[in-house]
């Protein structure tokens, strides 16, 4: 009974993450044909990109659902090292790319990677295999510091890019990697609030952050300027109404809305497919989340349950973030949505988190059948 629970999640897991990565593709090339014909004289540029990146996911999901990850364990330091000299690659002239004042890719020629995008992940890695063999229920505060400094590091390599939204991800993913590995709520408001007193610390640091509180609490106020994105964004989903203008039919795609095949794709979605079709996406991502959760639990050690646990993690806040910021929830930031927004780097991994997410699912079902 329970090897067949089993494989219905993983079953509902890889199904739900082909709907969401072949819907991406769907959406990254209506989001994107204008404004690539535009600027690069191909309306296909970012959707061969997101294809490419696609099925090296795939290879690398397949690849992940074979290797044993409890093996993953012996590589966290060098997992955290990868992403700290990545991250660091970032500051390197030449190396390090620069766009719209952020300096968050490396690459050579065209190939680009954002390292921040690993970093999430290797910070899941390290929690779940440093918090798996404490028998207790309850960590000591002791058991945490390494954690912490970890995640600290990659907060600080990442906001230096700048790069907010994904330190805001990193510091949430890190709170809750905390709870799941049984720290006491002692321990986590003494870390949970400098934490969320840092945020608005931050964002009086730098002017633009400023500008764009103020846009969120009025963007009318600015309307071509700091509020231009949020109320473009708000144009298009208040004119898919219920079901939507249409596929491929979007307004604000041309050349309206910035960022509309990444950051503010769920603008366009909403605007082409309507209230229903927005839905239905955010319907699929709670069965691929619920999914992984029921893999968790059932996982066959506690590293498995953890590591399952904080990718599913790291997938449910990227897409309450997004989602909260296109709608106007929360003040703009940029942050892809998982499996769907443009960019490679950010499919591969997530693609190959849940290969890792399938091969728990795999020895936890061998271990019942």
């Amino acid at each position: 009974m329970k090897h067949a629970f089993l494989r219905k999640n993983e079953i509902i897991i890889i199904t739900c993450t082909m709907l969401l990565v072949i819907f991406g593709c769907i959406m990254v090339y209506s989001a994107s044909s204008f404004s690539a014909q535009q600027n690069y004289g191909n309306s296909t540029f970012f959707l061969t990109k997101q294809i490419i990146g696609a099925v090296i996911g795939i290879v690398a999901m397949i690849g992940a659902s074979f290797f044993p990850y409890e093996k993953l364990k012996k590589y966290k330091w060098i997992l955290v090292a990868i992403s700290v000299i990545l991250l660091l690659l970032v500051f390197v002239p030449g190396l390090g790319k620069s766009n719209y004042g952020a300096q968050r890719w490396i690459g050579i020629g065209s190939l680009t990677m954002q390292p921040s995008e690993i970093a999430k992940f290797a910070l899941v890695l390290f929690c779940s295999a440093t918090f798996c063999d404490i028998k207790a229920e309850t960590i000591k505060f002791k058991h945490s510091i390494l954690p912490i400094c970890v995640g600290v590091l990659f907060c600080t390599l990442v906001i230096l890019e700048p790069n907010m939204s994904i330190t805001m991800c990193i510091g949430i993913v890190l709170i809750i990697m905390l709870f799941l590995g049984g720290m006491n709520w002692k321990h986590m408001m003494a870390i949970g609030m400098p934490a969320a007193a840092t945020v608005p610390a931050l964002i009086l640091l730098e002017p633009y952050r400023v500008k764009r509180l103020m846009a969120f609490l009025d963007p009318w106020a600015n309307p071509k300027g700091e509020g231009f994105q949020l109320i473009q964004s708000l144009y298009a989903i208040g004119s898919g109404g219920l079901f939507g203008v249409g596929l491929f039919n979007s307004r604000q795609k041309n050349l309206f809305l910035p960022f509309a095949e990444s950051d503010f794709i769920f603008s366009i979605i909403v605007e082409e497919l309507g209230f229903i079709g927005g839905l239905f996406v955010l319907i699929v991502f709670a069965f691929l989340i619920i999914a992984l959760i029921r893999v968790a639990f059932s996982a066959k050690n506690k590293f498995g349950c953890l590591l399952v646990a904080g990718i599913a993690s790291v997938i449910c806040v990227q897409v309450l973030l997004n989602v909260s910021v296109v709608s106007g929830l929360i003040p703009p930031t940029g942050l892809p949505l998982p499996f769907i927004s443009s960019g490679s780097t950010s499919l591969v991994v997530f693609m190959a988190s849940i290969g890792v997410c399938l091969n728990v699912a795999k020895s936890s079902s061998k271990l019942y059948s």
